[in-house]
C-alpha cells in the first residue's frame, strides 16, 4: 500500500464523520450517544473534516509530505487517547472504542506503507 491510498482512505473517512452531525445531528447522537456541548462536538467536526480534505488533498494529488504523514498519526493518536479513556471512564460512549480500533489500523497502515513504499514527496527550496 502506498502512503497516498493511506491518505485517501484517512482523509475518506475523517472527512465523511466530521460532516456527519452537520448533515444528520439526530443519528449522530442516536450512534454516539447523548452530547451536553453540541457547539464542542460541532468545533471537533469542524477540524476533523479540515484535516480530513487535507488529508484527502494530498493523497489524490500524491503529494503525502512528512508532514501529512505525521498528521495522520499524531490526529489517530490523539484521538485513540481520547476515545480510549473517556469511553473507560463512562464519559463517552463505548462506541468511540471502535473508533479507537480504526485510528490504530490508520497508524499501522502509515508506518507500513513508509516502509514499504516510500512515496513521500521531497520538496526543496
Amino acid at each position: 500500500m502506498k502512503l497516498h491510498t493511506v491518505a485517501i482512505l484517512q482523509g475518506l473517512y475523517w472527512f465523511i464523520t466530521g460532516l456527519w452531525p452537520f448533515l444528520h445531528l439526530g443519528s449522530f447522537l442516536f450512534v454516539t450517544g447523548p452530547k451536553q456541548d453540541i457547539w464542542l462536538l460541532y468545533t471537533v467536526a469542524t477540524l476533523i473534516t479540515i484535516v480530513g480534505a487535507v488529508l484527502l488533498s494530498a493523497g489524490f494529488r500524491k503529494r503525502v509530505t512528512p508532514e501529512i504523514k505525521w498528521l495522520g498519526i499524531g490526529g489517530a493518536s490523539g484521538l485513540i487517547g481520547i476515545d480510549v479513556y473517556y469511553s473507560l471512564m463512562d464519559v463517552i460512549s463505548n462506541i468511540y472504542l471502535l473508533d479507537a480500533a480504526g485510528e490504530g489500523v490508520f497508524i499501522l497502515l502509515w508506518l507500513w506503507a513508509g516502509r514499504k513504499g516510500m512515496d513521500i514527496v521531497q520538496t526543496h527550496s
